[in-house]
């Protein structure tokens, strides 16, 4: 996968136009970055670091990257960035390149963990809703 098609997937075209300049910026990343992939972007929105300052950009599948700058449109232009040079660095070496996490297959189904409380509080729940529990777990997740 080049570099170009990795950014494509996860960022959207790379010809896309800029989102509405009304809006202040932080809504302005937030809505680039939702229309550039619906399904789930692996680019997180920049966030505010106190302890630096600035705000900080990262991208779940390279974890120990992450950018600061001034603004949150500049962390996420800066992300972008570094991840091209990663892709092209890991593609000259013949290393393998993580896909995407919106391409990757997903089975629908996980094991999740929980306190034998919160078992039984879902579990009557579910049941108080005449559904399985399964079900009413389903729904409460796609609803966060």
């Amino acid at each position: 996968m080049s570099t170009g098609d990795w950014h494509d997937s996860v960022c959207g075209s790379a010809g896309g136009g800029r989102p509405d300049l009304r809006f202040g910026e932080l809504a302005r990343v937030e809505i680039a970055v939702r229309q550039r992939d619906p399904a789930g972007a692996a680019v997180r929105q920049p966030s505010e670091s106190a302890e630096d300052g600035e705000y900080v950009a990262s991208v779940a599948e390279f974890e120990s990257l992450s950018w600061l700058a001034g603004s949150p449109v500049e962390a996420l232009e800066g992300i972008l960035g570094v991840v091209a040079e990663v892709i092209e660095d890991l593609e000259a070496s013949n290393e393998p390149v993580p896909a995407p996490i919106a391409e990757r297959h997903y089975s629908g189904k996980f094991v999740v963990r929980i306190p034998p409380e919160t078992h039984r509080r879902l579990a009557v729940e579910a049941a108080e809703q005449h559904v399985s529990l399964n079900r009413f777990v389903a729904d409460r997740l796609a609803m966060a």
